[in-house]
């Protein structure tokens, strides 16, 4: 089910529990709508007036947030003309606890979900590393490497060579 709701001479679509930003509303605690148009769960459309007189949107008001700053600039050359203004609009946090229905109105409470099913993870020791679990050595074991491959590793080259006097 939603609604269509205008506010601030603009129209947002909400369902219950949506949480929106509208333009400022100097309001505290809840707020109430009447709708545009509603869709009930069957998906019946009710758009006159009358049915909608009965209806309505119960929202609460969150809080209070500003938009981002917009700067405007005029500029003329060669004239010595330069305007700055800046604006930060204001907004309103609303959270849609409920939208009461006309007569009419099929309404589907919703079924609450299951639990999901805990899974069992396996001990540290049970889960194979995936490298052994691909028959790849590890990333650190050249030696391991090309053994596998059947190739025998070089020897290894003496670490302390003599300087040549002179």
């Amino acid at each position: 089910m939603y609604a269509i709701i205008r506010t601030g001479g603009k129209q947002a679509k909400v369902r219950e529990g949506d949480v929106i930003d509208v333009e400022h509303l100097r309001a505290e605690g809840e707020v109430d709508f009447t709708p545009l148009l509603l869709v009930d769960d069957a998906g019946t459309v009710f758009s006159s007036r009358e049915a909608l007189k009965a209806a309505k949107v119960v929202a609460r008001v969150v809080g209070d947030s500003s938009g981002p700053k917009v700067d405007l600039f005029k500029y003329k050359a060669k004239t010595g003309y330069r305007r700055h203004q800046g604006h930060r609009q204001l907004y309103t946090t609303l959270e849609v606890l409920r939208i009461e229905v006309p007569e009419g109105a099929k309404r589907n409470r919703p079924e609450p979900k299951p639990a999901p099913a805990a899974t069992p993870t396996p001990a540290a020791d049970e889960v194979p590393d995936r490298a052994e679990a691909a028959g790849k050595p590890a990333p650190g074991d050249k030696a391991a490497g090309k053994a596998a491959k059947g190739r025998a590793p070089a020897a290894a080259a003496p670490a302390d060579k003599k300087k040549k006097e002179s």
